[in-house]
């Protein structure tokens, strides 16, 4: 694993001990930032189960303004701190161990919209992929031109229409596939 582009090209990155979490392979990564890369300079991204950091740490190495990387396991959060000290990043981000959905609710407070949210849950807990796409359309942090995109099985089939996000885009690979949804206007 490693980063693809930017201030931070080929830095390695490392994972999590064990397996509660499966890092995005390079192939989805590339494919994910050929679709968002023209979007990630000077962008707000917010990176959900986290887990190594690898897409968050490709946005920061890419340009953007600022980058939340948020998980709630004490091994993802020491990763992601020593994958970020591996590429020399020192400002822009900010890492949170947290429960997501509590995550949500700090940044809607906050008042802080962003440009991209990319979601990756564990894979074995197949309720969270649509209560995370429900909070995000109830609890709007994403900008009115923001996009979302959620890593899912293969296997799993995601709601296409929320009352205020739509997907627009679904692109499969390998065992993963990536829905993009946007803000209904």
């Amino acid at each position: 694993m490693r980063v693809i582009s930017g201030t931070a090209k080929g830095k390695k990155l490392k994972a999590p001990a064990g397996c509660d979490t499966r890092p995005i392979t390079d192939r989805i990564k590339e494919a994910l930032f050929n679709v968002i890369g023209p979007d990630i300079r000077d962008a707000r991204f917010l990176d959900l189960f986290a887990g190594s950091g690898s897409v968050g740490i490709e946005a920061l190495s890419r340009g953007a303004e600022l980058v939340i990387l948020v998980d709630s396991g004490k091994e993802a959060i020491r990763t992601i701190h020593c994958n970020l000290q591996t590429c020399g990043f020192n400002k822009d981000y900010e890492v949170y161990r947290q429960d997501v959905f509590a995550a949500i609710r700090a940044l809607l407070r906050r008042e802080i919209k962003f440009d991209l949210i990319y979601i990756d849950p564990p894979f074995t807990v197949e309720k969270l992929f649509e209560q995370v796409l429900t909070t995000l359309n109830e609890q709007i942090i994403l900008k009115p031109d923001g996009i979302i995109i959620i890593r899912a099985p293969r296997r799993k089939s995601l709601p296409l229409l929320f009352e205020n996000l739509q997907c627009y885009r679904v692109n499969d690979y390998g065992e993963s596939t990536l829905y993009y949804y946007h803000l209904i206007n």
